[in-house]
């Protein structure tokens, strides 16, 4: 878990479909309610991700304003503290590549590679069955976790990237994407560019005593600090 990171530059070097399937099978020992298993996975490579990703590239660039995501991933609120750690996170990026806060084009520009999986040569689009509730968005949510970690075990690197989201009328175009599935994030999947700065960039998180309270551990609870 410590050395999971979004990678956000990756090698072409191939990934085996048996090292994809590997992953995906751990992956699915994820808990989900009732065992009801409610995420589903295109897996894309080749020719089919490349077809894909130009479509989609050309859609954010000339009618990004007519996609919208099937649901809600951000508030249309922020409030603090998480308006403030998006920023930080926005401008950490933007400063290990360089851009400058002003320079719309350049950041623009990184903001698309989203749409080539950052040069991964494998993609993952990950997708919920809208006629469920509430509790099985949490239950993709580990089972992304579980591929996120998975592929580390492979000696692989990912980006979770939501930003795939408004773009499920283009996915469908070219994946059998059922009409009752909500495409939730895609996930980049590939081999590390350790050459790139924007891979070095590592996000900050907060320490334990932060968001948690312990209760009944008596003195314990107070020494841990």
């Amino acid at each position: 878990m410590n050395h999971r990171h979004s990678v956000r530059r990756f090698l072409p070097t191939p990934v085996p479909l048996q090292t994809v399937r590997h992953i995906l099978r751990v992956a699915s020992r994820a808990p989900s309610g009732n065992n009801i298993q409610p995420w589903r996975v295109h897996a894309v490579a080749g020719e089919v991700r490349q077809a894909l990703c130009r479509d989609i590239l050309q859609a954010a660039r000339e009618a990004a304003e007519q996609h919208r995501s099937e649901y809600d991933y951000y508030p249309s609120q922020w409030v603090e503290p998480y308006l403030e750690r998006r920023r930080k996170n926005g401008f950490a990026l933007y400063e290990v590549l360089g851009i400058e806060r002003n320079d719309r084009e350049r950041r623009e520009r990184q903001m698309l590679r989203n749409y080539s999986f950052f040069d991964a040569p494998v993609g993952l689009l990950v997708s919920l069955d809208r006629r469920l509730n509430t509790g099985s968005y949490m239950d993709v949510g580990m089972f992304i976790q579980n591929i996120l970690i998975a592929a580390r075990g492979q000696g692989l690197h990912t980006c979770a990237q939501a930003a795939f989201a408004p773009f499920h009328a283009v996915v469908r175009r070219h994946l059998p994407l059922r009409e009752e599935d909500v495409l939730l994030c895609g996930i980049a999947l590939g081999y590390e560019d350790v050459q790139a700065p924007e891979n070095r960039l590592l996000t900050e998180r907060q320490q334990v005593e932060e968001f948690a309270v312990f209760h009944g551990f008596g003195e314990a609870a107070q020494d841990s600090r």
